[in-house]
């Protein structure tokens, strides 16, 4: 249950919020001692917000995203995505919302190396069942909305550090997600490719009115969404 004075958020609040926790926390167990790194994290994000996560390294910000994106579990709190209780499903049902709302950009690309660029795009489109002829329109489309239409059968490895990450954009938004998360995406590149990544996902968010949380260490780019949300020690800085 909510505390009482969190009540009155959950009837008003979630007509226009795409994502709802309350007092989230999370602690990983380790071989020495348990480390927590969220200690009651409580955010509301509006739909077709460009949100900023900024803080300093190990304050909890690629947790957050994880545990948002439905790719980890928390230990208590209560969160809700578009109106859904995760707390009340299980991970089959965790895993079928995720594939229809939401799409993930690493840091790190993730890209699979002995596919091509073609097959790295498409995978998603494959998971969710479409036929073989949209799922070569969806691809072809989002790589030329990349620019990288000529790229298509060039394996990971021949493409440059900003290619890659385009790549893996294209790959998190060939299914049109509700909610983009990006784990800090421009992090390995240099600050032209960064900003050109960054205006990538402004579009989107303008254009197709995709909600997108973006963890990021630099303030510069954190400063141009539409709201920042400030992580120290695990816990939400106002």
């Amino acid at each position: 249950m909510f505390p009482d004075q969190l009540i009155i958020f959950t009837k008003a609040s979630m007509e226009n919020n795409i994502i709802e926790a309350y007092k989230i926390n999370k602690t990983y167990y380790t071989t020495k001692k348990p480390l927590k790194v969220l200690h009651d994290v409580e955010i509301r994000i509006k739909r077709g917000r460009f949100v900023s996560i900024v803080g300093p390294s190990g304050s909890g910000k690629s947790t957050l995203l994880h545990i948002l994106a439905l790719l980890d579990r928390f230990d208590s709190g209560e969160y809700f995505l578009d109106n859904h209780n995760i707390n009340l499903m299980d991970d089959k049902e965790i895993t079928g919302l995720r594939r229809e709302k939401i799409g993930v950009i690493f840091q790190n690309f993730y890209l699979f190396q002995y596919f091509n660029v073609f097959k790295n795009v498409e995978l998603p489109l494959i998971i969710r069942g479409y036929p073989p002829k949209e799922r070569k329109r969806m691809v072809e489309e989002v790589m030329e909305e990349m620019g990288l239409i000529d790229r298509l059968k060039h394996l990971p490895n021949e493409l440059s550090g900003g290619e890659q990450q385009r790549v893996a954009i294209a790959r998190a938004i060939v299914s049109e997600p509700e909610i983009l998360f990006a784990d800090e995406p421009t992090g390995n590149l240099d600050s032209r490719t960064g900003m050109k990544i960054f205006e990538i996902l402004k579009r989107l968010n303008k254009e197709k009115w995709m909600t997108i949380l973006f963890v990021t260490h630099n303030l510069e780019l954190a400063r141009l969404a539409d709201e920042i949300i400030y992580l120290k020690d695990g816990r939400i800085v106002v």
